[in-house]
């Protein structure tokens, strides 16, 4: 018998990422038990054999394995296992991306920051199929819209949900969370991946999971600073051939462009200054002269985190950034500090987790209310000459001065939030752990607004600058507390047939109260005092508090081949039942809601399928049914009472019941939701599709009832419609370069949704959201039609489209009621999504295209009477053919108007038309909403390692980027809208209303620093 032992030696080497050495690393010798771990700085001793295999092992990172030759030292990459490979979904659970049973989609941290946005939700915009992020209002703290694959309800909440470290939150705290400190962020598209948190996980949820410690132990220092310059990007195109007047003639105190056709003769314009003259200036067109009332605003983001450990041994994160933005509008401008804490540790069997966030911020804002009268202002006008003039020095005497009311109607609002989560483990064994996750947050929220009075003494030509002095305070306070409790279980049933379950409950406490007190005519100009204003003051007070309870299950059942890799279905039920004290004293108090998800691996059930050329197939069906009641506040179900008018009077008060009150058999809405998805992988992943199809039949709409006279009530809230909301999304991924030096990616995606409304209720088929009488136009839920609805007076046509024409005044004749003139929602969404990287250089774009949809335009509707609308002055003025018309010459027939003149034969006429009869018919302001938008650009380069080492760098990126820089709009729409605008956020989408700003771009520069 012969033995032999191969001599063992020292081994020594380091252990690296793509950033760099990686601390904590363990290494074992293959076969036994021998083994160590890496230092700080990655490096490693063992003794090993010439032969022996040495395995390389960390938390987030695929094992690595070197064979021992006669080399002593070794150099060791490991690289980090794909985040799409596991996934955060409900209520923190994790699983692989073959056990999701719906569709869901991660973005990941660098892809949030790579365009240096502060806004995290607008970062968001054009990077997921089936996410439809628009900007309402622009601001110096915009306000978005987040819906997820279209509209569900009339009445209620149609916005997504935001979960951020598994603890309820809201699309305020994620707007006003610091980009850098997200990790990821995981859509959840389909209703099943979202059933178990019930109702309010109805419209989708987006899960933010914020970062924590480092990848070693060493400290890890970063830094990141940002400068971006903002400009306006385009403002309605108005016409420059006649200006400032009236009826044909010059007048220089007009708001109208009916003046006379401009000669570029110097005159007189505006009112009289201070000093008796007057600025004077050619009577020429100016291009944008409006664009001179706003400034280059700038946005400065500075920030630094201090980060290590990991959560075996021990890690914290700490984070400190500021936000300074100065908008296009002097004098707005907005402050923000974030500060995050987070830490956890695992002692033995119990793991610790929480973080702490607190958020500070003001805000110094204007009414953005004076672009209305900035609207009325005509071409030929140097407006910036105008900034110290005040009202009496204006250029209009109908209209305030812009810059008067930006320095006059201040608003000033300060907030502080804070957030605390913690998150308790404790494994009992391999097969049962307990899990308690609990949150609170607090916000404390005080406002100040006032306007300085002015009184026009001299009211020339009619007008009138008078102002009336007021002053506003509010004070509010909120506190929402979140508890999720779960029993943990895993266990393989047989050597196939795995089982995992997650049973607990849920507790939620939100409870909010404000107080305001106002009043106008204040005796002694700026200060802004509530015992200084004259009269009965303004005050109200409210008190709110809600509280749910909810039990819930999730049940997992995978089958494979005999171990975790090779299975291949797998089987999701969820259930919850909600308990919610907004049903107090309603028939029920408490809903049930089951979900079901199954998901097959076709690649992995059989043998020969997968391929290089084709590597993965996923096949999956689901379906929910949940509730939503989001339209329902705290005490609906109580009877209200009112303060009755003219009270309180001397020391009497009195009080009138609600005239709306609530159905005492409300029930929630009920949505039953199918999907089915698909995901295919072609040349291990170099190609990509993932497609999803779904429906969602929503019954028992909540919205309000009229009710007849005879009732003494007005309308009742209650179960009343039904609707259907279908679509499909196609992701097509393709990596058509991939080598050492280059990478491109690309992902383009397709989605379409429809929202119908199928019936409305037994007493009618239509019901207004919103209804401008005055404007003759407004948004409607109707029968049988898409859901929003555009409605309001448009051109009376006979049965070939032709506009029908008056024969005596020549008017255009106007239908006697509303009719569709279009809808909100898009035909199709296509996203576009690319970056290059060579070497340290990377080029990223996100654009989108929507279109199939329309909007009113408010700032045309404004523009039109007052002699500023580009058609009014394109063929002169005076009267004209009306295209595509038709005259009635005897009834019921219809013969080409060839004669018949629209807008007369003076230009008295023809301002009488445009002032009256083209403005009424609302038909001409609902314009193509179709929009394509570079959404973001950014170009970075990240400096090697090796280069920077020597200045204790780590990592250094510097980076220029531009967010909106172009956007192409239909012909019809000159620079009117963004079409993303609307009067809220709220789904009366559809109307974008003059008392909005201007859509904005930004170009700047980044850099990222670590050591």
């Amino acid at each position: 018998m012969q033995f032999s032992f191969a001599q063992e030696k020292t081994v020594t080497g380091v252990v690296s990422d793509e950033i760099g050495p990686i601390a904590g690393a363990n290494v074992v010798v293959k076969g036994t038990t021998r083994g160590t771990t890496t230092d700080f700085d990655g490096n490693f001793t063992i003794s090993a054999a010439q032969g022996d295999v040495l395995v390389f092992s960390y938390v987030g990172y695929a094992n690595a394995e070197v064979a021992i030759t006669a080399a002593s030292t070794y150099e060791v990459k490991m690289s980090a296992t794909q985040l799409e490979e596991v996934v955060v979904t409900a209520l923190g659970i994790k699983r692989k991306v073959d056990a999701v049973t719906s569709s869901n989609q991660v973005v990941k941290g660098e892809e949030i920051t790579q365009a240096a946005n502060p806004n995290v939700v607008q970062s968001l915009t054009g990077k997921v199929s089936g996410l439809t992020i628009n900007t309402t209002n622009n601001g110096v703290n915009a306000t978005t819209r987040i819906v997820l694959r279209g509209n569900r309800s009339i009445s209620g909440n149609n916005q997504a949900l935001v979960v951020i470290d598994n603890v309820i939150s809201t699309a305020g705290t994620l707007q006003s969370l610091a980009p850098e400190l997200i990790e990821s962020t995981n859509i959840l598209k389909g209703a099943q991946g979202a059933a178990l948190y019930g109702e309010q996980g109805v419209n989708g949820v987006i899960i933010v999971t914020t970062k924590r410690g480092s990848k070693g132990d060493k400290l890890k220092v970063s830094l990141n600073s940002s400068v971006d310059f903002e400009t306006i990007s385009f403002i309605a195109q108005r016409q420059e051939r006649y200006g400032q007047g009236w009826n044909g003639t010059h007048v220089s105190y007009e708001n109208g462009g009916w003046g006379a056709e401009m000669d570029g003769v110097v005159r007189p314009v505006g009112l009289a200054q201070a000093d008796g003259s007057y600025i004077m200036a050619p009577y020429s067109p100016i291009e944008d002269n409006i664009k001179e009332f706003f400034e280059t605003g700038t946005v400065f983001q500075n920030g630094v985190s201090l980060s290590a450990g990991n959560v075996e041994n021990g890690y914290f994160t700490l984070s400190a950034n500021k936000q300074s933005t100065n908008f296009v509008v002097d004098g707005d401008n907005l402050v923000r500090n974030s500060f995050l804490f987070r830490a956890g540790k695992k002692f033995g069997k119990w793991t610790i987790d929480g973080n702490a966030t607190y958020i500070t911020q003001k805000a110094e804002t204007t009414s953005s209310n004076l672009f209305t009268d900035l609207l009325q202002t005509a071409t030929n006008i140097p407006i910036e000459r105008f900034e110290n003039s005040g009202q009496d020095g204006h250029w209009t005497s109908y209209y305030n001065n812009p810059y008067w009311l930006r320095d006059n109607v201040r608003n000033t609002n300060r907030s502080d939030q804070f957030r605390g989560i913690a998150t308790l483990n404790y494994e009992l064994n391999k097969n049962i752990n307990f899990n308690y996750t609990a949150g609170i947050t607090t916000v404390a929220s005080n406002g100040l607004s006032y306007t300085n009075g002015f009184v026009d003494q001299l009211q020339v030509g009619g007008g009138n600058h008078t102002v009336v002095s007021s002053f506003d305070s509010s004070n509010s306070n909120s506190r929402s507390f979140y508890g999720d409790f779960m029993v943990n279980f895993d266990y393989k049933l047989t050597d196939k047939l795995r089982f995992a379950a997650n049973i607990g409950n849920n507790m939620q406490d939100s409870y909010s109260q404000s107080t305001s007190v106002g009043g106008d005519n204040l005796t002694i100009p700026g200060l802004y005092n509530i015992s200084n204003i004259t009269g009965d003051p303004r005050r109200s007070n409210s008190f709110f508090r809600t509280r749910r309870m909810s039990l819930f299950a999730n049940l997992d059942f995978a089958l494979g081949k005999g171990d975790e890799y090779s299975e291949f279905l797998f089987l999701n039920l969820t259930a919850r039942n909600d308990w919610d004290s907004r049903f107090k004293g309603f028939e029920k108090d408490n809903y049930f809601y089951p979900s079901v998800g199954l998901s097959f691996i076709p690649t992995k059930a059989f043998e020969g399928l997968k391929s290089d050329k084709f590597n993965y197939w996923k096949l999956a069906l689901s379906g929910v049914r949940v509730g939503n009641a989001s339209i329902l506040g705290a005490y609906q179900s109580e009877l209200a009472y009112f303060t009755a008018s003219g009270y309180p009077f001397g020391d009497l008060n009195s009080f009138t019941p609600d005239t709306t009150p609530t159905n005492p058999e409300l029930t929630p809405e009920f949505m039953t939701t199918l999907e089915a998805t698909t995901s295919l992988g072609f040349f291990k992943d170099r190609l990509t599709l993932d497609a999803s199809v779904f429906q969602t039949t929503t019954t028992d709409l909540i919205t309000n009832q009229q009710l007849s006279a005879g009732t003494g009530l007005v309308s009742q809230l209650t179960n009343i419609g039904e609707l259907t909301n279908k679509g499909f999304e196609i992701d097509l991924g393709f990596t058509p370069i991939k080598t050492d030096n280059w990478k491109w990616e690309n992902r383009l995606s397709y989605y379409s949704a429809k929202t119908t409304v199928d019936k409305v209720s037994d007493q009618a088929s239509e019901i207004p959201l919103v209804n401008f009488t005055g404007s003759g136009v407004g948004i409607f839920a109707t029968e049988g039609e898409e859901f929003p609805l555009i409605k309001g007076i448009g051109y009376a046509r006979d049965d070939q489209g032709r506009v029908l024409i008056d024969p005596v005044s020549g008017n255009p004749v106007r239908t006697d009621e509303y009719i569709v003139l279009g809808k909100s929602t898009p035909d199709y969404i296509i996203n576009y999504n690319t970056s290059v990287e060579y070497k340290g250089f990377r080029l990223a774009a996100v654009m989108d295209y929507r279109t199939g949809h329309q909007f009113w335009a408010g700032t045309k509707d404004w523009l039109s009477w007052s002699g500023h609308l580009y058609e009014s002055a394109i063929n002169g003025r005076s009267g004209f053919i009306f295209p595509n018309s038709a005259i009635e010459t005897s009834p019921g027939v219809y013969t080409a108007n060839t004669s018949v003149v629209t807008g007369g034969n003076s230009y008295t006429s023809y301002l009488n038309y445009f002032s009256n009869e083209y403005r009424a018919v609302t038909e001409n302001m609902v314009l193509d909403a179709t929009a394509f938008k570079v959404r973001e650009l950014s170009l970075s380069y990240s400096f090697n390692p090796e280069l920077i080492k020597k200045t204790g760098l780590t990592s250094l990126r510097l980076g220029i980027n531009a967010r909106n820089p172009f956007i192409v709009l239909p012909k019809e729409n000159r620079g009117y809208h963004d079409p993303e605008q609307s009067r809220s956020s709220g789904n009366d989408q559809g109307l974008a209303v003059t008392g909005q700003y201007p859509a904005t771009r930004t170009f700047g520069f980044a850099l990222n620093a670590s050591f």
